[in-house]
């Protein structure tokens, strides 16, 4: 059955339940993500790249011992995971901006990392002089170096890329033979299996799948664990690997990735179960979960890691490209435009390593909500609590970007997310360009132009967001458009032959939506956006040197406050304006969207360990006079509240 069988007219990619094809290999993919360099970022998102390779991404290696001196390139600093991290996440932004600076820093590294393979197949350091503590041959870093050199490779074809991995696989593999993974590895095997499965479907060895088995038998048992989940409130920070947040992010994909080879329908169940048992015990109003370094509860006072939030991204895009299901991409675009740009001063020159969906302060504090963060979690800086982040970052925007749109079987396309870039690519053998021009998600409008050489037919896979009660499309200026509701969670397919110019006007009727969070809280969102109360700030310079320095923020406007809605119809009760998408749409001044709703201070709501303390169980009474409050995109914020008490009705 084809892709586009499976679906018909409108429906769910029946998540990957169809008869794999192969029986001896890997179950083919149900998306085909596109070589990178195929899509090109344009307006918002264009410029929120070009912002993050002026910011901290593009001028790191510049000063930061741990990249400037780093063993990976010859010197004597870190020689462990953090040059693969920036790598994970450089590469791919400088070909998409298409950065000559950034592209030669890459090369110098790619060339000296490839020269120096180690006569047995070894990549990188072995050990760096600083870093006796660590094993002396410790696979994990090469897991993130092989997704770094890949994505190298399909930018540039060099033709030393593929046999040196292959070389390298041989080393890894008997090192595995002689002591089994553990520590990181073990818990993120999954990553090293999916890059193993991407050189098989470039090579075909089906010697890559033996080493592909091995490689998930030495992993821990992501599926089992979910299906099983023992973490169902705030952890200590005792149960060591499993309940690590950034781990847990990682292993999101594990029971896809492996439902590849295994074709076992329970490892692909597996995922909606994990997503499942987080949104329930751990989960945030972005679509992220609490992780202050260790699951820690539904609280929206506890924090997030930036590298969780990048990794569960990825773990999405992997997931989307395997199973193909719409559900999996609005949690994408949920985190990405909510979860990511808010843990970055807006030049991107500084970050935090927790965010809160309750940040009422950012400080140095002794006294603190975390399971296990340091005192300086919260601070926007170059390496606050530890510098993974500093190092992992640069993911999240690039790969999104790259992850736009995807081939289908049946040599369609399929949108993932309406994000405003160009699509460059071939179909049935033809060139196709797409250009989609919007300020999606800031504006409820996506314009598809689709340019040919020749008239061709193929299927274009329209998905239908979360969210949104009807989508309407019109095809040229004389055409009636055309509407369709509730196919949320579905593909929404346009089979037909396309000429040069032929045009898609999308508009999305995006429901105003009231979340229930801890303690019966409330969070408004509407289409891919969570709506957060814009706080004042103040931005005090604690360390070093400005931009890239770090930051203390303080609030100069009340945030302890109660939202009075109508939770029936909440379009009765909050109202949205819009204004122009600025070159820095993710700052509390650019914001490009506003709400207005009503609410009520609650005196008796204060700062606890320095975060906003135990949220009141809605609903609330307060005797404060009502006030208009402004509410901004989430992604635009610095200090916030998105979870608030509900007021009792009057």
């Amino acid at each position: 059955m084809t892709f586009a069988a499976s679906l018909g007219f409108s429906g769910t990619l029946s998540r990957a339940d169809e008869p794999a094809k192969l029986t001896d290999g890997l179950r083919p993919l149900a998306l085909q993500p596109l070589p990178l360099g195929s899509i090109k970022p344009a307006g918002w998102l264009q410029k929120q790249l070009r912002i993050q390779a002026n910011g901290l991404s593009g001028h790191l290696d510049e000063f930061w011992p741990d990249l400037k001196d780093s063993a990976w390139i010859g010197g004597n600093r870190e020689g462990w995971e953090r040059g693969p991290y920036w790598l994970d996440g450089v590469v791919p932004l400088g070909y998409l901006l298409d950065d000559a600076k950034l592209k030669e820093k890459v090369k110098r590294w790619m060339d000296y990392i490839l020269e120096h393979q180690h006569d047995d197949g070894w990549l990188g350091p072995r050990r760096s002089k600083e870093e006796r503590e660590r094993p002396q041959m410790d696979p994990w870093p090469l897991f993130v170096l092989f997704k770094a050199v890949l994505q190298y490779e399909e930018a540039t074809k060099d033709e030393r890329v593929l046999p040196a991995i292959q070389k390298c696989l041989k080393r890894i593999e008997k090192l595995l033979d002689e002591k089994p993974l553990d520590s990181w590895g073990k818990s993120r095997a999954a990553d090293f299996v999916w890059c193993i499965h991407r050189l098989y479907d470039r090579t075909g060895d089906k010697a890559l799948l033996d080493l592909a088995a091995k490689v998930h038998r030495q992993g821990y048992d992501w599926s089992k664990h979910f299906e099983n989940f023992p973490f169902t409130d705030k952890t200590t920070g005792k149960d060591g690997q499993i309940s690590h947040g950034v781990n847990t992010g990682m292993a999101l994909k594990q029971p896809g990735v492996w439902f590849r080879q295994s074709k076992n329908p329970g490892n692909r169940d597996a995922v909606f179960t994990a997503f499942k048992m987080l949104d329930k015990y751990h989960g945030q109003a972005t679509g992220m979960f609490s992780c202050d370094e260790h699951l820690a509860g539904r609280n929206p006072s506890q924090g997030t890691e930036l590298c969780t939030v990048v990794e569960t991204m990825f773990s999405l895009e992997v997931l989307l490209s395997i199973l193909g299901d719409p559900e999996l991409a609005d949690r994408l675009e949920r985190i990405t435009f909510n979860a990511l740009p808010a843990t970055f001063k807006p030049d991107m020159c500084a970050h935090q390593y927790d965010q809160q969906c309750n940040q009422v302060v950012c400080k140095l504090a002794d006294e603190r909500v975390y399971v296990d963060n340091g005192p300086d979690s919260n601070l926007f800086g170059l390496e606050p609590n530890y510098g993974c982040c500093t190092a992992n970052m640069h993911q999240g925007w690039p790969k999104f970007t790259s992850h736009l749109w995807m081939r289908t079987p049946d040599d369609g396309l399929a949108v993932i997310s309406y994000a405003p870039c160009t699509v460059n690519t071939h179909v049935r053998g033809k060139p196709v360009r797409i250009e989609v021009r919007t300020d999606y998600p800031f504006d409820e409008s996506a314009r598809i132009t689709i340019h040919t050489k020749e008239k061709i037919r193929f299927p274009i896979y329209l998905r239908f967001p979360e969210g949104t009660k009807f989508m309407s499309e019109r095809l040229g200026p004389g055409e009636k458009p055309v509407g369709h509701e509730h196919f949320q969670g579905k593909w929404d397919v346009r089979d037909r032959a396309w000429e040069d110019g032929v045009t898609m006007t999308l508009k999305f009727d995006w429901l105003i939506k009231v979340r229930r969070g801890y303690h019966d809280s409330v969070a408004i969102e509407r289409g891919p956006l969570v709506y957060a109360l814009k706080v004042g700030t103040d931005w005090k310079l604690i360390k070093g040197k400005p931009p890239f320095a770090d930051w203390e923020v303080y609030p100069t406007t009340p945030w302890n406050y109660a939202l009075r809605l109508d939770l029936e119809h909440p379009d009765k009760s909050v109202t949205f304006t819009k204004r122009a998408v600025s070159d820095r749409p993710f700052s509390p001044e650019g914001a490009p969207v506003q709400a207005k709703v009503k609410g009520r201070r609650v005196p008796e709501w204060k700062i606890v360990k320095n975060a906003a303390g135990p949220l009141p169980e809605s609903p609330v009474a307060s005797k404060e006079p009502d006030e208009e409050l402004t509410l901004i995109p989430y992604g635009c914020t610095s200090l916030r509240v998105t979870e608030f008490p509900l007021l009792k009705s009057p």
